[in-house]
């Protein structure tokens, strides 16, 4: 179905060309929520914009607009306010129809879209050899939300993990572990991640300090590009043992991801080159065969090249993101490319993103958009990291999630004087832990930093995930409490909207598609955390206002589908951010 604001968009469409001729169809009311409820629920603002266009005054033009305007069946008769805004008040009677007509719709009203694309979202990718630190976080959580609002539209979207598995690191770590640990390259799990990072670090500081190791280290990448077999098998196996301490991060987080590293790329990278050469965009700079764009400057204000081929012959990120860049769009058939990463990689991904178009590996019908986000801090403010100043490991970031919320889940359990069992203690706290975190993160606007606290996050009241899923709780608890089958209720009885508090609800209920057609467009998730805050703040406020098991008939069924619809758009909702509900706390 179409959300309610599709619908008055198509009558303004009419009354466009019926009061101003053909010539105005297509032209954007510039239609809005109202932003106060004494204007009504919708505010449309066209007329200032056409003022100078057409040559007449706004509210002259709104008035003859509004003579054109049929809307009768969706509003009460709209009021020209101020030099000529068009305020509109839902009608009581659409408020009731849509709602029981979303009632009846498993998708809740939110339609897929009218033309499904192949998309592609590139996020996560983490380092192999490297355990998954607080940095991942963001890309990961955002990344898999992204995915599932896209998903949810319809679209048929590529979930890619670029991992770092390729390049100097393997050629220097390869090199150390011949010295020190050689059963490591023959032999799987010899090692577990902890120590390969150790290694790593080691490997890193001789590369540092020792010239000759740098040269072996070198000889170690040569091989492992050329596919000797033995440095081959050395690198899968330290892939291998990544991966798997990886796939730990994501089914605790229930992410799915296709991984797909920098060395798929690599027999492509010769051909970069050489069609930037034949392009004419390759310039000569020390040796390096680079690219430079206007208005790209380093912090001397000297041009800022990007380079596609180091003075050694080697490639480097640029070289593998132009690589994947073409193949996702001419293999994979990507009508989209969103890469979500850090800001400080912007960059980086707006000349990756020119020097594509220079080359004509975009088409026009082609959207490649980069999603930066910002850091997390601790509550001083700094980059988050542990006590000892190392960065904080992802995993033991989740795991200390999961053990306050379930000392805060036991502390009230104490309190209240209730018995549970160890199974559903540690699922409400594993649960409650892990959408907390991933609240906190998706309800900050990405481009933003943001300061992490578990004592927030974990809240029962405010912005929380536990305050959303205390809401769907309560729903929960009242057909427990009434013996409610909420199913069977369904499409039995009339929606009556009659005290203010269902209206504000209702109204509210109705902007689901909306807002997720907003997110699919800007890609911000914070908009829909921010919707089902506030879906979870006015149930509260109608519950409190409105008996609904002790409501007589016919108020009690249509006060408990309200209920149900609140329920279940928050579950709805929460799913797309990655977040399961709980059926008790």
């Amino acid at each position: 179905m179409n959300s309610t604001i599709e619908q008055l968009k198509a009558r303004f469409d009419k009354a466009f060309i019926d009061a101003f001729g053909s010539e105005m169809a297509g032209t954007d009311p510039v239609l809005v929520p109202a932003t106060n409820p004494k204007f009504g629920d919708y505010q449309a603002n066209a007329a200032m914009s056409l003022a100078k266009k057409l040559g007449k005054p706004p509210r002259a033009l709104a008035e003859q607009l509004v003579k054109h305007l049929d809307i009768a069946d969706i509003c009460e008769p709209p009021q020209i306010a101020g030099p000529g805004f068009i305020n509109l008040t839902l009608k009581t009677a659409y408020l009731e129809t849509q709602l029981m007509a979303i009632q009846a719709d498993e998708r809740l009203g939110v339609a897929p879209a009218k033309t499904p694309k192949r998309q592609v979202v590139d996020f996560s990718s983490p380092n192999i050899a490297k355990e998954m630190h607080v940095g991942h976080l963001r890309s990961t959580i955002i990344g898999d939300s992204i995915a599932r609002i896209l998903e949810f539209r319809g679209h048929d979207v590529l979930r890619l993990n670029h991992v770092g598995d390729w390049g100097t690191q393997f050629g220097m770590l390869i090199a150390y572990l011949r010295e020190v640990y050689p059963d490591a390259l023959t032999t799987a799990n010899a090692l577990d991640l902890g120590d390969l990072v150790s290694f790593y670090k080691q490997a890193k500081k001789r590369f540092d300090e020792d010239e000759a190791f740098q040269e072996t280290a070198r000889k170690e990448v040569v091989k492992l590009q050329a596919g000797d077999e033995d440095s081959r098998r050395a690198w899968q196996l330290l892939c291998e043992q990544s991966r798997r301490e990886f796939q730990v991060i994501y089914d605790l987080l229930d992410i799915k991801l296709i991984e797909r590293g920098e060395s798929f790329y690599n027999p492509f990278l010769p051909a970069v080159v050489e069609d930037l050469e034949k392009a004419g965009l390759l310039v000569e700079d020390q040796g390096a065969k680079c690219v430079f764009l206007e208005g790209f400057t380093n912090k001397e204000g000297q041009p800022l090249p990007l380079i596609v081929q180091k003075s050694d012959g080697g490639y480097n990120y640029a070289t593998t993101d132009l690589a994947a860049l073409r193949y996702r769009i001419q293999q994979d058939g990507a009508k989209r490319l969103i890469y979500v990463t850090d800001m400080g990689q912007s960059t980086h991904f707006a000349q990756v993103f020119e020097v594509a178009k220079r080359a004509g590996w975009i088409p026009e019908d082609v959207e490649v958009v980069h999603v930066p986000f910002g850091l997390v801090l601790g509550e001083d403010g700094k980059k988050l990291k542990t006590r000892s100043g190392e960065t904080v490991r992802l995993r033991d970031l989740l795991d200390e999630a999961i053990a306050r919320a379930r000392a805060d889940l036991e502390a009230r359990i104490k309190e209240e004087g209730r018995f549970e069992t160890e199974e559903f203690i540690n699922s409400v706290a594993k649960t409650i832990g892990l959408s907390a975190v991933k609240y906190a993160d998706l309800s900050q606007n990405r481009n933003s930093n943001y300061i992490f606290s578990y004592d927030k996050m974990l809240d029962l009241k405010g912005n929380t995930a536990p305050y959303l899923l205390y809401a769907y709780v309560r729903v929960q608890g009242i057909g427990r409490k009434g013996d409610i089958d909420f199913e069977k209720i369904a499409g039995k009885a009339k929606i009556i909207l009659q005290e203010e508090s269902e209206m504000v609800l209702a109204k509210h209920l109705l902007q689901l598609s909306e807002v997720i057609a907003q997110v699919e467009a800007d890609l911000l998730p914070n908009r829909l955390c921010q919707y089902l805050y506030e879906l979870s703040d006015k149930f509260n406020k109608f519950y409190e206002q409105c008996p609904v098991l002790k409501a007589e008939e016919p108020q009690r069924t249509s006060r408990l589908i309200l209920c149900d619809l609140t329920a279940r758009t928050l579950k709805l909702g929460l799913s797309l951010l990655g977040i399961n509900v709980l059926e008790r706390m």
